[in-house]
């Protein structure tokens, strides 16, 4: 389990009334519901606003392709992709 910190929290009345209950339909301790409510806002809310990574808008295809792990670091892929893409394209012609 990952380290916590103790954070100290005022909430309305109310609010920690359905804390509670939630805590108890679940089977949970407070803290965890809390933890969960936190999480789903702060890493999920971005994704819903349509702040997403090059991880989020990939989806399923990364990791489905074969080929070495370094291709996106190591500068000898990058150059055998960019003189395939030049070779496959051929070359341009230039306007007069």
């Amino acid at each position: 389990m990952a380290a916590m910190d103790l954070l100290s929290v005022k909430v309305p009345t109310g609010l920690r009334r359905r804390l509670a209950q939630e805590a108890r339909r679940r089977g949970v301790s407070q803290s965890k519901v809390i933890r969960e409510s936190l999480e789903a806002v702060l890493m999920d809310a971005p994704r819903a606003r349509g702040e997403l990574s090059c991880v989020d808008l990939a989806g399923d295809l990364v990791g489905s392709m074969r080929g070495p792990r370094d291709a996106s670091t190591n500068p000898k892929y990058l150059a055998e992709a960019l003189a395939a893409d030049y070779v496959k394209r051929g070359r341009k012609k230039r306007r007069r």
